[in-house]
C-alpha cells in the first residue's frame, strides 16, 4: 500500500495556448503559464509568471501528454523549480467539453502528473528528496492540482 501526504494545492493561470498544429510526434501546443498560487501546510507562495509553460502533445491514441516547467516563489522568498510530466485523457465528449472551457467533474476524466522539485534553499531542502504524484482538474483559467508526497 502506498501512503501519501498532501504537499499543496497549486492553481495555474494559463491565458494563452499556441497551437503549432500536427508535428511528426502529434498535435503540439504550448501553453503560457502566467502565474498562480500554491498552498499547503508546510509550504505556500506564488507561481512566477516567466519563464513557465506547458509543452503539450496530443498523441494519436487521444492521450494529452504534459511537460510543465515552473518557478515557485515561497511566501518567504525562496525559489523552487518545479517540473512535471503528466497525462490527461477521457471520453471524446468529455474532452470536447474541457476544450470549450466548460466545468467538468474531474471524475469524468483521467488527469495525473509526477512533480519533482529543485531548490538551493536550506529551509526547503527536504523538497529535493521526495517523489510526488498529483491529481488534476481543468477549469477555464487553467489547471488545479492536488500534489501529494509519496511517503
Amino acid at each position: 500500500m502506498i501512503k501519501t501526504r498532501e504537499l499543496f494545492e497549486i492553481a495555474l493561470t494559463v491565458p494563452e495556448i499556441v497551437d503549432l498544429g500536427q508535428t511528426p510526434l502529434g498535435g503540439r501546443k504550448i501553453a503560457t503559464v502566467a502565474g498562480g498560487t500554491f498552498q499547503g501546510e508546510r509550504i505556500r507562495g506564488t507561481v512566477m509568471p516567466s519563464p513557465g509553460g506547458d509543452w503539450l502533445l496530443m498523441r494519436a491514441d487521444g492521450v494529452l501528454t504534459l511537460d510543465v516547467r515552473l518557478t515557485l516563489k515561497t511566501d518567504d522568498g525562496a525559489l523552487i523549480y518545479m517540473h512535471y510530466n503528466g497525462l490527461r485523457h477521457g471520453p471524446d465528449e468529455v474532452m470536447a467539453r474541457l476544450g470549450r472551457g466548460e466545468d467538468v467533474d474531474p471524475s469524468e476524466y483521467y488527469f495525473r502528473a509526477t512533480p519533482v522539485f529543485e531548490t538551493s534553499s536550506e529551509k526547503y531542502a527536504w523538497i529535493n528528496r521526495m517523489i510526488c504524484v498529483a491529481t488534476g482538474r481543468r477549469i477555464a483559467s487553467g489547471p488545479i492540482y492536488q500534489v501529494f508526497e509519496v511517503l
